[in-house]
C-alpha cells in the first residue's frame, strides 16, 4: 500500500505530511488531530504515514525540527552577507516577517505549542533559540558600541520581544487589521510598515538631521540719489 500510495502522482509523502500536520495541528491542536486526519489530507493511507512516521509525536517533532532546520542555515547568512547594521537588520527582520506570512500556521502551531506544551518549548528555546538570540545579540552589542544602537537596550531581550510580535502579528493579521479599513491588504500593509517602523526605531539611535542652510537674502537694490 505505501508503494501505491507513493505512486500517485500526490508528490512526495514525507513533506506533505509535515505540511499538511503543520495546518492540523494548528487548527486543531496536537491531541485533536488524528494520524488519520494527517493521512486523509495527504491523501495517502493511515500505513504509508506510519512508514515515515513511527507515531504522532514524530510527525510533531519532524514539524518543529523543520522550522529550526530552516534558520540553522538561513540565520547564519542573514548574519554576515549585509555589511551594515541596517541591512543587517532589513535582513533578518524581513526573512522573520516572510517565514511566518509565507505560511500563517506556522505562528498558529508556535502559539498552540506554548500553550498545550510550555514546558517542551522551554526546553527547545533554551537548546536551539537561545543561542541564536546570543549570536544576533553580538552584533548589536558592537552597534551598541559604535554609537548606532541605542545604548541602553537589552540586545537578547529586544530580539524576544521582536520575536513575541511577529509572531502574534502572523496569528492575528487576517482579522485585526480590519480595523484600520476594509480592504485587508491595504489594512495589512500599514500594519507591516509600522511594525517595522516600530522596530527599526527602538534599535537605531536618530540622527541628528544635517541642518538646511539658512537663505540667504539678496542685498536690497540701492535706488540712483537724485543730483
Amino acid at each position: 500500500m505505501v508503494a501505491s500510495d507513493e505512486r500517485s502522482g500526490r508528490g512526495e509523502v514525507r513533506p506533505s505530511v509535515v505540511r499538511e500536520a503543520t495546518r492540523l495541528f494548528a487548527e486543531r491542536g496536537f491531541d485533536g488531530t488524528a494520524l488519520q486526519d494527517i493521512a486523509d489530507a495527504v491523501g495517502v493511507s493511515k500505513p504509508a504515514v506510519l512508514h515515515y512516521f513511527p507515531s504522532k509525536e514524530h510527525v510533531r517533532d519532524a514539524v518543529l525540527d523543520g522550522f529550526l532546520a530552516h534558520w540553522k542555515e538561513a540565520l547564519p547568512q542573514l548574519l554576515f552577507a549585509a555589511p551594515t547594521g541596517l541591512g543587517r537588520f532589513e535582513a533578518i527582520f524581513g526573512a522573520v516577517r516572510r517565514f511566518f506570512a509565507d505560511d500563517p500556521y506556522r505562528a498558529r502551531l508556535i502559539l498552540r505549542e506554548m500553550l498545550d506544551r510550555p514546558d517542551a518549548i522551554r526546553a527547545l528555546l533554551r537548546e536551539a533559540v537561545r543561542p541564536w538570540l546570543e549570536a544576533i545579540a553580538g552584533f548589536i552589542r558592537a552597534g551598541q558600541a559604535g554609537g548606532t544602537h541605542h545604548p541602553d537596550l537589552d540586545p537578547e531581550a529586544y530580539l524576544l520581544q521582536m520575536l513575541q510580535v511577529v509572531i502574534a502579528a502572523g496569528v492575528s493579521n487576517s482579522v485585526l487589521p480590519v480595523a484600520l479599513e476594509d480592504d485587508l491588504a491595504k489594512a495589512r500593509a500599514r500594519s507591516d510598515r509600522e511594525l517595522d517602523r516600530i522596530a527599526r526605531a527602538a534599535l537605531f539611535v536618530a540622527r541628528d538631521p544635517v541642518p538646511s542652510p539658512k537663505p540667504t537674502r539678496a542685498p536690497p537694490k540701492r535706488r540712483p540719489t537724485k543730483r
